[in-house]
């Protein structure tokens, strides 16, 4: 539980907050010192237009659409305090059609806060919370391209070329904060969401969209010391929400960090199942082993069971620090028996890594190929590691190198057709090479990663967060 100074913190007035996290803040270390400013990570300056992209090997001719990662990308001096999860956002895109690579874009998400830090002017659309920096992931939702982040700040939508057109709160029927994981479910269409908010550290919310992008429900859950839930999971029947040892904290905001969260021993590590229409009273908590979950890659219901495929950590964010530093425990399959309220962990593969991403065809359903990137105790995507492809029916996992100083980020499947059986097609991702300076965007036949593609990119793409593959059709 949060600490009585901490609660009465909580109630003070903000502007008071604030001034003694910015005394406080000239204390910390000097911007040069940040990781997460310099090398790899070293922000782009400049938005590029780059078309006909040179390309190793052969397209499929089936791609018909944009890959389009997202990722922090500071604007002008980041200050002290800085975090690698609080930059400005940046999307970087490659079209892709009739077997070429037309361009490849990367656009600044025109904030107000990137306009007053004298970046290019805002776009308009609603606003809400005490930041409009988005920076996480970008789908499509209801046949648009959105760009998203958690606890905070609306989406925002982009068009075909990546430029932000405008904030969006689905519509007018989004009241509270987003998150940057909804999942889609493969039958109804609805996308799923649990979300949080810095300043609410007693609810969290359960958040559903139709097909078309427009809110079906929000609901308010009871929390205790406001919990960072990145990621959800989804069941034929569940929403399932991890409420894990990651909390708001007072001490950090006022020390002047600019991420306040961090690992909290006193927090209690449960599971909930949430049945899709249901309410707050409706679920049930599975107390769990205490560890921290940024990723689910699949989920599904099992002889009354919950199943839960994800990559965990032992801990993370423990103690000041620029960037996700922890011990990561590999990728592991949670059960959780609603019946008599546990959680069993089992290692399916000790090694490091993260982004695990299935078939999402197959997203709620049993499933038996799963998608992730090699990773080694630091978060922070400098070290040359591999992608890995796990079969789930054979327990074999093969994987891909690709060679000193060249960094994969998250890879996504597509499908070679919708009709096409689960793994029949490729996976995508940028990789950066550090020697040389550049990326590329390489394209895998899924199941036997054997290269198909490479759409070669002449300057590096800093490490970002997430990905995905937005079909011509859809976006």
């Amino acid at each position: 539980m949060a600490s009585v100074i901490e609660k009465t913190i909580r109630k003070a007035v903000t502007p008071a907050i604030q001034a003694v996290a910015t005394v406080n803040r000239t204390r910390l270390a000097e911007p040069s010192e940040n990781p997460f400013l310099k090398g790899v990570h070293t922000p782009m300056t400049e938005e590029k237009t780059i078309e006909n992209l040179a390309v190793t090997g052969t397209i499929p001719a089936e791609l018909d659409g944009r890959y389009v990662r997202i990722g922090p990308n500071p604007f002008g001096d980041a200050g002290k305090g800085h975090h690698w999860f609080i930059g400005d956002g940046m999307v970087h895109g490659v079209r892709l059609k009739g077997g070429k690579a037309e361009w490849y874009r990367n656009r600044f998400i025109r904030s107000h806060e990137l306009q007053a830090k004298g970046g290019p002017k805002g776009v308009g659309g609603p606003r809400r919370g005490y930041s409009d920096t988005v920076n996480t992931n970008v789908m499509g939702i209801g046949g648009t391209i959105m760009a998203l982040v958690e606890a905070n700040s609306y989406p925002v939508q982009l068009d075909e070329n990546l430029e932000s057109v405008a904030y969006s709160d689905f519509g007018g029927g989004l009241a509270g904060s987003f998150t940057a994981h909804p999942h889609q479910c493969p039958v109804t269409g609805e996308h799923h969401a649990i979300c949080y908010q810095a300043d609410k550290p007693n609810r969290i919310w359960h958040v559903a969209l139709n097909e078309q992008g427009e809110v079906l429900r929000e609901i308010a859950i009871p929390v205790v010391n406001g919990p960072s839930i990145h990621d959800c999971a989804l069941t034929e029947n569940y929403v399932v929400i991890l409420d894990l040892p990651v909390t708001f904290s007072m001490r950090a905001l006022l020390a002047g960090q600019r991420f306040p969260y961090r690992w909290n021993r006193e927090h209690r590590a449960r599971v909930g199942l949430l049945p899709r229409k249901g309410g707050a009273d409706d679920i049930v908590w599975c107390d769990v082993d205490p560890c921290y979950v940024f990723h689910v890659g699949n989920s599904f219901e099992a002889e009354g069971k919950v199943v839960i495929d994800l990559c965990a950590y032992e801990t993370i964010f423990d103690g000041e620090m620029p960037g996700p530093y922890g011990k990561p425990l590999g990728l592991e399959r949670w059960t959780v028996d609603p019946a008599i309220q546990s959680v069993e962990r089992v290692t399916l593969d000790a090694a490091g890594q993260e982004f695990p991403r299935p078939d999402e065809r197959y997203f709620t359903k049993p499933y038996r190929y799963l998608w992730s990137d090699g990773l080694e105790g630091d978060l922070d995507f400098v070290s040359a590691l591999p992608i890995y492809r796990h079969d789930l029916q054979t327990g074999e996992k093969i994987e891909h190198d690709f060679g000193e100083g060249r960094i994969p980020g998250e890879f996504v499947f597509v499908p070679r057709s919708h009709e096409a059986p689960e793994g029949d097609g490729w996976i995508m991702g940028y990789v950066i090479d550090r020697n040389e300076n550049t990326s590329t965007l390489e394209i895998f036949e899924a199941v036997t990663l054997e290269p198909v593609a490479s759409v070669h990119i002449p300057h590096l793409i800093p490490p970002g967060f997430h990905g995905n593959w937005i079909a011509a059709s859809h976006g």
